[in-house]
C-alpha cells in the first residue's frame, strides 16, 4: 500500500475549524500519511473582516498557512474539509473555491478520491448536518468517495452522535472533538490507503 496523500483543507473565521483542521492533520500524519494542511482563501472584503477584531485576528494567525490550489486538489489521494456552516450550507468561501474546480473536474481528475468533512455552528443545530451533506453533494459530481465516521467508533457516541462527520459549536472543540477528529482522520487516511494503493 502506497502513502496516501491528504490534504486538510480548511476555512476558519474565528478559529474553530482551524483548530479541528490542525487536529486532522496531526492524526493524520501519525497514521501514515503525506499531508499538506491548506486554507481556503477569504472573499469577504477587507473592511468587514477588520471590523471584527476576533475575524481580524483568525485571518492573521492562519497567513502563514499555504492557500489551497488546484494542484493541491490534483496531487491529493483524499481530502479533509473542515468549514463552518452558514444558513445550512457550507460558509461562501469554500463554495467559492468548489466553483473553480471546474477544469478539474472536466478532465475527470477529481473521481476516486476520498473526502471526509466536519463543520461547526453558532449552535448545535444550526445547520451541521446539511453543511456536511451539501459538501458531500458537491464531491459526488466530482465522482469522489464519501468517507463518513458513521458510528465506526464510540467516540461518535461521545461527541454528539453525527454520523457524517465531527461537528462542534464555534469555540467549543475540546478533547472528546479532538479524539473524534483523530478517529475520522485516521479512518480516511486507512481507506484512502486501500483504494489509492
Amino acid at each position: 500500500m502506497s502513502t496516501p496523500k491528504i490534504a486538510v483543507i480548511f476555512y476558519s473565521t474565528y478559529g474553530t475549524n482551524h483548530q479541528v483542521a490542525e487536529a486532522a492533520a496531526e492524526a493524520a500524519k501519525e497514521a501514515g500519511a503525506e499531508v499538506r494542511l491548506l486554507r481556503v482563501p477569504e472573499t469577504a472584503p477587507d473592511d468587514i473582516v477588520a471590523g471584527q477584531d476576533a475575524w481580524k485576528a483568525q485571518v492573521e494567525k492562519a497567513s502563514s498557512i499555504p492557500e489551497v490550489t488546484l494542484d493541491d486538489m490534483e496531487w491529493a489521494d483524499g481530502y479533509f474539509v473542515s468549514v463552518p456552516t452558514r444558513f445550512g450550507g457550507a460558509a461562501s468561501q469554500y463554495r467559492a473555491f468548489v466553483d473553480t474546480l471546474g477544469p478539474l473536474w472536466a478532465k475527470g481528475a477529481l473521481a476516486g478520491k476520498t473526502i471526509t468533512a466536519t463543520t461547526s455552528a453558532q449552535n448545535p443545530n444550526g445547520g451541521v448536518e446539511a453543511t456536511l451533506m451539501n459538501i458531500y453533494t458537491s464531491a459526488m459530481h466530482w465522482g469522489a468517495i464519501l468517507v463518513a465516521p458513521g458510528y465506526a467508533d464510540g467516540v461518535k457516541f461521545e461527541d454528539g452522535g453525527n454520523p457524517y462527520g465531527y461537528s462542534t459549536t464555534a469555540g467549543a472543540f475540546d478533547e472528546t472533538g479532538r479524539k473524534s477528529v483523530a478517529f475520522q482522520a485516521r479512518r480516511l487516511v486507512d481507506i484512502t490507503g486501500r483504494i489509492a494503493g
